[in-house]
């Protein structure tokens, strides 16, 4: 008899099979995490379904060019416009493997997974859609241009989930927003300044996304609380207009800003917390750094600050956690600094101080942390070697005569052109024979600036995701305090300043997530009446892919 045809080997096999089939009942039961991270080329596809779709002028087609069936009713008209945005979504939807989106049918709106109805601000007898929340879903999708039908809407949250392509600016009609969260997705393009035409934005988090190109300094006058710009690819200064912002929180870090921190930064009076990590800011402190007396977290490190710490740090009577750690500093530690009141965690490892107090090596109580590692400290251990210090502390900077703390010019330094003499009198010279006249032409005006997304809609052979990126500009350095200009100005008479756009992609992986913790809603803050609840986003964690 052959060992197929034993019995006792069929049961041995049965029983194995029964073992598989039943460990994969098990697991399939189990709640799962895992995160389907989209490939280059699934993004371009989304942004290319998103760059076919979008409408020409921005301008949303009437409303009754959709198809809705007759046999759905809706109690107002603004239920239907929600079913038509809601059902474009739904339809730009590339993967929702969590099915988020499957109960999305039929006309009561208000029963989807994710959609939160109220009462209309302006007619409490009439309900509207005021927020969809689909944080965490790992949907992949893009926005619809008729997301602007959805005029009742106060909150967006789609933080974590594979979005790409680009903001569209039809949304600049959703005038109720007033919380915007879309962290941790695969927008591009330039900062969303759909943003800027919302008059009661309050929280706006595009942090873990691929914006790209210059802030615009009007951002900083909207009545912000919390602004997450943080691991994306922003590249500019940041504007002096950041001192007229009423953000409790703001977060640059892991970005590629340049230039100093803005004098104005003082004036930041309901400022709490403040990241500037990992970005190429340069120059000393300003003094009016030491203004901040409600900041309770400073973060400057991995950074190119240069010279002493200004004694006016002092004045930051709330800080908690000082991180200056990662730069070039030098001199002496300050005391006074060292003894705030507040303080628990003083980081300014990796620079090259010289000296540093006593207050500063022996804590005044149990539960705060210094880290003077790694600088040029005669005496501590974990210092640099004199061949390293040596270069830094031989060339020390003068704050008293740079720009960024104060000193000299504040402002980018113009060339003067200084008028031509009038030549002398010549005396008259002999008649010669004509000769052929050079025609000069006009130099020719400058090439328009590159065209976004949408208006090079239905050019195919062009990545998406390429046209929504301008070239890599030539290499100039930009404007130090002053935001470099947004849009082109008309040919100048003399060289204009090289436009500031923003570099081809890293190819490195990215930086770190930010550790900084959320933002904490302040005292105030409510959203619009009964929508319900009060959300605030958790940091988005860095999924693989991303």
């Amino acid at each position: 008899m052959s060992l197929i045809d034993n019995p006792m080997y069929k049961l041995q096999r049965l029983q194995a099979f029964g073992c598989f089939l039943l460990f994969s009942s098990l697991f399939s039961l189990l709640p799962t995490s895992t995160t389907f991270a989209l490939t280059d080329a699934e993004a371009a596809y989304i942004a290319r379904r998103q760059l076919k779709t979008l409408p020409p002028n921005d301008e949303l087609p009437p409303e009754v060019e959709y198809e809705v069936k007759v046999s759905l009713t809706f109690s107002n008209q603004r239920l239907k416009k929600a079913y038509i945005g809601l059902q474009a979504l739904k339809k730009a939807i590339y993967s929702d493997p969590m099915n988020k989106t499957g109960d999305w049918v039929g006309s009561n709106v208000c029963n989807y997974t994710g959609v939160f109805c109220s009462e209309a601000l302006d007619d409490k007898s009439l309900t509207v859609v005021s927020g969809v929340d689909l944080n965490h879903a790992d949907i992949a999708a893009h926005f619809p241009a008729e997301m602007g039908y959805m005029t009742d809407l106060a909150l967006i949250h789609i933080n974590s989930n594979r979005f790409c392509g680009i903001v569209p600016k039809t949304m600049s009609r959703l005038k109720l927003m007033y919380e915007f969260d879309i962290s941790n997705n695969r927008f591009v393009g330039p900062f969303p300044e759909v943003a800027l035409s919302w008059p009661t934005i309050r929280f706006l988090d595009l942090r873990y996304n691929n914006f790209e190109g210059i802030i615009p300094p009007e951002l900083f006058e909207k009545n912000l609380d919390a602004l997450f710009l943080n691991n994306n690819r922003f590249q500019s200064t940041i504007p002096e207009a950041i001192g007229k912002s009423t953000v409790s929180i703001v977060t640059f870090a892991n970005n590629k800003f340049e230039g100093c921190i803005p004098h104005s930064i003082g004036k930041m009076s309901n400022l709490n917390e403040i990241i500037f990590m990992n970005n190429n800011l340069v120059g000393c402190f300003p003094e009016e750094v030491g203004m901040l007396t409600n900041v309770t977290i400073f973060d400057a490190s991995s950074n190119a600050f240069t010279g002493s710490l200004p004694e006016s740090l002092t004045g930051m009577k709330s800080i908690e956690s000082l991180d200056l750690s990662h730069n070039k500093l030098t001199g002496t530690v300050p005391e006074n600094v060292c003894k705030l009141p507040k303080l628990s965690n003083f980081t300014f490892s990796r620079n090259y101080f010289q000296n540093e107090p006593n207050a500063c090596q022996v804590p005044s109580k149990k539960d705060i942390v210094f880290d003077d590692t790694y600088n040029c400290l005669p005496g501590r251990p974990k210092q640099r070697s004199n061949k390293e210090c040596q270069p830094v502390i031989s060339q020390l900077v003068d704050c008293s005569k740079d720009k960024c703390a104060g000193g000299g010019a504040r402002s980018p330094h113009k060339p003067k052109h200084k008028p031509k003499p009038n030549p002398e009198p010549q005396p008259p010279k002999q008649p010669h024979p004509p000769t052929p006249v050079q025609h000069h032409h006009p130099p020719s005006p400058p090439k328009e600036s590159p065209k976004t997304p949408i208006e090079q809609e239905g050019k195919e052979e062009v990545s998406p995701l390429e046209r929504s990126r301008p070239p890599a500009p030539p290499i100039h350095p930009p404007p130090v305090s002053s935001p470099p200009p947004v849009h082109s100005s008309p040919p100048p008479v003399k060289p204009p300043p090289a436009p500031v756009y923003s570099p081809p992609p890293p190819v490195h992986s990215p930086p770190p997530p930010l550790k900084s913790p959320p933002p904490r809603p302040t005292e105030g803050i409510h959203l619009p009446p009964n929508l319900g609840f009060q959300y605030s986003s958790p940091p988005p964690p860095m999924f693989p892919g991303y």
